[in-house]
């Protein structure tokens, strides 16, 4: 796919009252790789000049209701549904995730943690699907290590979702261990068949519930987030 802004990439941030993961992300597209960057108010209503849109981490609204409930009505979620409906590419990041899950950009929804606990600690998952706009620079079946922190991050869908996602290859990434092997223990939230992302028919929108932007440094303790992040560019056709 060609880039929707043909004089170069640029990267949107949309922050939502309670987002914690935009400057984050900020960070990684900006300082890491070295993209123009800039954060968007929720208010917004136009995502004209940006080549990708990331709906960061946090806590949108506090969570009041479900998490990323009161968020899917934010002026500029209309603009971002047009935005993938023209294969624009969309990442959601744990609660951006949630956000993507509740205005039905992606099937599913994020439940409340098997363990009832808040998780917040280093996890790995495994690449299932590298026809994404987020994992294309990814090898199939590779581990990342990347750190989580979430109270609803349980992925569910409905057994013919399930299988749907299953067949056609959206499951973007799944909980293993740091073996490559899926177990109860990696998979601590209690996802459905341990998923970790999933991807929308046109692989241009994935949702993510562990952080790629806070492993994009070594001095926060790994880059493998920063591997992740950079497919964008590739799917964007721009030189790497």
């Amino acid at each position: 796919m060609t880039t929707l802004v043909p004089s170069g990439p640029s990267i949107a941030v949309i922050t939502f009252p309670g987002s914690n993961g935009d400057e984050d992300a900020v960070y990684a597209f900006k300082e890491r790789l070295g993209l123009p960057t800039r954060l968007v108010d929720y208010r917004e209503e136009s995502l004209d000049g940006f080549s990708a849109v990331v709906l960061p981490g946090g806590f949108s609204y506090g969570d009041y209701l479900r998490s990323g409930a009161i968020a899917r009505f934010a002026p500029v979620m209309t603009t971002l549904k047009d935005f993938a409906d023209r294969g624009g590419p969309v990442l959601g990041i744990c609660n951006g995730f949630q956000v993507l899950a509740e205005a039905h950009l992606l099937p599913g929804a994020l439940l409340r943690n098997a363990t009832l606990r808040f998780h917040c600690h280093w996890t790995h998952i495994k690449i299932e699907q590298t026809g994404t706009a987020w994992t294309n620079a990814l090898t199939k079946g590779e581990v990342l290590r990347l750190p989580v922190a979430h109270g609803d991050g349980s992925y569910f869908a409905d057994p013919d979702t399930l299988a749907r996602l299953e067949r056609t290859g959206r499951v973007v990434a799944r909980y293993v261990t740091a073996d490559g092997d899926v177990s109860d223990e990696a998979n601590a939230n209690g996802s459905v068949n341990a998923i970790a992302a999933i991807a929308n028919d046109a692989g241009n929108v994935v949702g993510l519930m562990p952080h790629p932007e806070r492993a994009s440094d070594p001095l926060v303790g790994g880059e493998d987030g920063l591997r992740m992040l950079r497919s964008v560019l590739s799917y964007l056709n721009v030189a790497v």
